[in-house]
C-alpha cells in the first residue's frame, strides 16, 4: 500500500485500527465506503478469501504483490489463468504461498463472471440482498454489540456457495460486507460513521 499520512486524531477512529498506518489508510479511505464497481468488488473478494486464517494487516501489506499477481484484479483475466500461471504466482517473492487459495481465486473469478452475466453486473447481485441499502444495526450502534456473522451474511454465504464460490463462508463474508459498505459498522464516535450516512442508509 502506498504511504499514507493521517491527519485525523486517533480517538475519532474505530478502536480496531489504532496505532497502525496501514490500518489508518484502509479505515479512512476504504472500509465501509459503498462499492459499486465490479473490478473493485472482485479485488475485495480476493483479499477476503486470501485472508482466511491470516491477519487482515498481513493481507493489506501484501495487497500490491497480489495486484501484480492477479492482473490488477481484473476478473476476466484471472478467469483465464492456467496451471502454469498458478506456478508463476506461487514463485512470486512475498506472495502468500497457498496453491489452494490461488486456485480458488481463479475458480471464483469464473463464478464471479457468471453472476455478473446473469445479473447485468456483480454489483447488482451483491446489493440486491439489501435492496441497495447500507445497513446500520441498531444493536451495534446503541448497545455496542460486536458480531462476526449474522443472518444476512449466512444467507449470502449460502447463496455464493451454491453458485460455486470457495473460501467465502459467513464470517469472511460478514467482514466483506463491512468492507464494501453494505454494512456500516464504524463506531458511532468514529468520524467516518457520520460521513458514510446517507439517503441509502437504513437503521435496522
Amino acid at each position: 500500500m502506498t504511504a499514507y499520512n493521517h491527519t485525523t486524531p486517533s480517538p475519532t477512529r474505530c478502536p480496531w485500527c489504532a496505532g497502525n498506518e496501514a490500518y489508518y489508510a484502509y479505515h479512512d479511505t476504504e472500509w465501509g465506503t459503498p462499492v459499486h464497481d465490479d473490478r473493485l468488488h472482485f479485488e475485495m473478494l480476493v483479499l477476503e478469501s486470501m485472508s482466511c486464517g491470516l491477519s487482515w494487516l498481513l493481507v493489506l501489506k501484501k495487497r500490491e504483490i497480489m495486484r501484480a499477481c492477479f492482473d490488477n484484479f481484473e476478473p476476466a483475466k484471472v478467469a483465464a489463468y492456467t496451471a502454469a500461471r498458478v506456478e508463476r504466482i506461487m514463485a512470486t517473492p512475498g506472495m502468500i504461498k497457498s496453491q489452494r487459495k490461488i486456485e480458488a481465486v481463479i475458480h471464483n473469478a469464473r463464478v464471479f463472471l457468471d453472476i455478473a452475466s446473469e445479473w447485468g453486473s456483480f454489483d447488482r447481485y451483491m446489493w440486491s440482498f439489501t435492496q441497495g441499502k447500507t445497513l446500520v444495526y441498531r444493536s451495534h450502534r446503541d448497545e455496542g454489540l460486536v458480531e462476526t456473522r449474522n443472518d444476512l451474511s449466512d444467507r449470502m454465504a449460502r447463496d455464493l456457495k451454491k453458485r460455486g464460490f470457495k473460501y467465502m463462508g459467513s464470517v469472511i463474508l460478514y467482514s466483506h460486507l463491512q468492507g464494501i459498505g453494505v454494512i456500516n459498522d464504524h463506531h458511532p464516535s468514529c468520524f467516518r460513521y457520520r460521513q458514510l450516512l446517507g439517503p441509502d442508509t437504513v437503521v435496522v
